[in-house]
Formats: C-alpha cells, structure tokens, sequence
C-alpha cells in the first residue's frame, strides 16, 4: 500500500496515510491515460461552426446574364461557391465531437494518472483543506508553502470559500472527489488532495 505523508495547511507534518496501490500504485498505462486526454478535450468542443451553402445565401436567383451570345462563360447564379458573396463548398456544418470511453478504460486512466503523481511525489494530502473565509491571499500562501505553481486542488465536496479563493491565483484549479479527470490531473505540476476527498476517491475507485 502506498504510504504518503499527511500535512496540514501550513505546510507541517501531521502523520502518514495508507492508500490501496490498486489506486494510487498501479504501473501507469500512457496509451489509454492518451485516449482519456483526446476524449476529454474532444468532448469539450462545441461544434457550432456553421457556414452558408449557395443554397443558403441571400440572392442569386437570377442568371447573371443570357446563355449564348456575350462571349462569356455561362453563369447560372452569382451565388455559387466561385463568386464573391456566393456560397461555400464542402465548409464546415453543426457536427458533435464527441469521444465516448467505456468504464474499465475510464477507470484505468484515472488510476493511472494518480499513480503517475504518486510515483513522482507531486501528491500531496492535506488534513482539513478548508478556508473559514474567502481570502486569496491566505490560499496563495497555501499554495506556496508547497511550491505548487499549477496546482489541483481536490476536496471531497464542492467548497465555495476554497473555489472563491482559489479562482483568481493563475495555474489554480479547484474540484471535488466526485469530478476529476485525467486531463486536470496531468496538466498540474502537484495534486493537493483533501484526506478525505483520497479516501473518497479510493473508495470509487478501488471497486
């Protein structure tokens, strides 16, 4: 079992905690941590970029000029794809990007990013990770008693005076067990984890 020291927020050594490797100890796998990472920010793309068909722009409805007889190319519309103001071919339409993971892989990612922050010693576990108040300047404190310049930071529920204290520190990013991801995980240089929120998450995930 993974046995990782336990501090409080002013950075002293308050014991050790034991979690299972089955979460915090597994080999990382980085192909599907990978995959986790592209369906992630796959899923984050809004696919709304819209453009008109010469079907869909204003006007055109008239031939430009006769069939025979001008010496010109023949020209139906002035609407089509090779006019100025006319419609565009094969641009993009309304379309979903998103990437579906099934669970197993979804659980293996997660475990396995952990692991990687376990093994590099960039998780930190904190005893009571909470603020009475809304106070950047004692978060930012916080934060540097660690020296974590990006930092997540997970407590077991959604916390509004960590969220609003924490929300203005740039590299700074506050969560909750029930919703972390991969891709949060990866990009943080150190994980500062409530106690309780590691055992809720090892909790989910040991199953």
């Amino acid at each position: 079992m993974a046995n990782i020291k336990v501090f409080d927020m002013t950075g002293k050594e308050t014991g050790t905690l034991e979690l299972l490797d089955s979460v915090f100890g597994i080999e990382p796998n980085t192909v599907v941590m990978h995959e986790a990472v592209k369906a992630y920010l796959a899923n984050r793309r809004q696919g709304t970029q819209s453009t008109l068909t010469r079907a869909e722009v204003s006007g055109g409805g008239k031939k430009p000029w006769r069939q025979k007889g001008t010496g010109r190319a023949r020209q139906g519309s002035t609407r089509a794809p090779h006019w100025t103001h006319g419609g565009i071919a094969l641009g993009p339409k309304p379309r979903s990007y998103a990437v579906s993971m099934n669970k197993k892989a979804r659980k293996l990612a997660i475990c396995s990013a952990l692991s990687a922050k376990v093994a590099a010693g960039q998780l930190i576990l904190i005893d009571g990770l909470n603020m009475a108040e809304v106070k950047t300047k004692t978060f930012k404190s916080f934060i540097d008693t660690f020296e974590a310049g990006k930092a997540l930071v997970i407590t077991p529920e959604v916390n509004k005076n960590v969220v609003l204290s924490a929300r203005n520190i740039p590299g700074v990013k506050t969560t909750f067990s029930g919703v972390i991801s991969v891709y949060d995980i990866l990009k943080a240089d150190k994980l500062l984890v409530d106690k309780e929120a590691a055992l809720k998450i090892q909790e989910v995930y040991a199953k």
